[in-house]
């Protein structure tokens, strides 16, 4: 089943209230944006997930923006673990399945950038196992040529961590310079009985990425049209209008 649905929930006092309303449009998944910072307290989040279990959404989260997991700064590779591990531990209440991050910068050392970033999500993923906490903490592919997240980057960590991954596919056609198909990047995943999927209309240039924009249906066409029906995939809208662009995407995958 492909369950498609926005990045962004909005305030405490509006979470039950916006989960209804993605109920009524038939919206099953959505990403908590903890942009700036864990904006959720414990006890919030476990009522916030109890409703979103009851109305059948699944809830993942985005960690914060602040994180380089390849920091020439010892003490900010620590601030960004401890970042991804306070989301964990929200995630963990709210019953979320993710909590995806952007592992970092190349900085000055990136022939050491991998090892660097293997290290952190290694150490990671060892204190939610310490903590028994329910949900993953997942690098995501990135869309600037200046920052680590390629597709080969991404699951050579998947492959000697064990982590799962948010493959973002927006990202990597702006990464590719509009080169990479969907259909390309779909087959370098095609193995994972799972997919944890960022989505939106994207503008990009040599560099990679320059910003999100509203989803064309086109490109909504082309990439659901590539994904298996039948398989447990997820995709996260993060256009400029996520709610309304993830009803499109939903409208467009019923025809076809």
């Amino acid at each position: 089943m492909i369950k498609i649905g926005p990045a962004g929930l909005g305030g405490v006092k509006e979470a039950a209230a916006n989960l209804h309303e993605f109920a009524k449009k038939e919206i099953k998944a959505c990403e908590i944006a903890f942009t700036y910072g864990v904006y959720i307290k414990e006890q919030d989040a476990l009522e916030i997930g109890n409703t979103a279990r009851d109305l059948d959404i699944s809830l993942s989260i985005h960690a914060p923006y602040w994180i380089n997991l390849n920091s020439d700064d010892r003490n900010k590779i620590e601030q960004s673990k401890k970042r991804i591990l306070d989301s964990c531990n929200i995630g963990d209440k709210l019953g979320a399945r993710y909590v995806v991050f952007h592992p970092g910068y190349y900085n000055k050392n990136k022939e050491k950038s991998f090892d660097n970033i293997k290290n952190a999500v290694i150490d990671i993923r060892n204190k939610i196992k310490e903590q028994g906490w329910s949900c993953d903490a997942i690098p995501e592919t990135m869309g600037k040529v200046n920052v680590f997240g390629s597709i080969d980057e991404t699951l050579k960590l998947v492959k000697e961590t064990s982590c799962f991954f948010c493959i973002d596919f927006a990202h990597l056609l702006a990464r590719s310079n509009g080169k990479m198909t969907y259909k390309e990047m779909y087959h370098r995943v095609e193995e994972f009985p799972i997919l944890h999927c960022h989505f939106s209309g994207i503008v990009y240039g040599d560099k990679g990425e320059k910003h999100h924009k509203i989803t064309p249906d086109e490109e909504w066409t082309a990439l659901l049209k590539v994904l298996p029906k039948a398989k447990d995939i997820t995709i996260i809208n993060e256009s400029p209008e996520p709610v309304d662009d993830s009803v499109k995407g939903l409208k467009i995958l019923d025809t076809m």
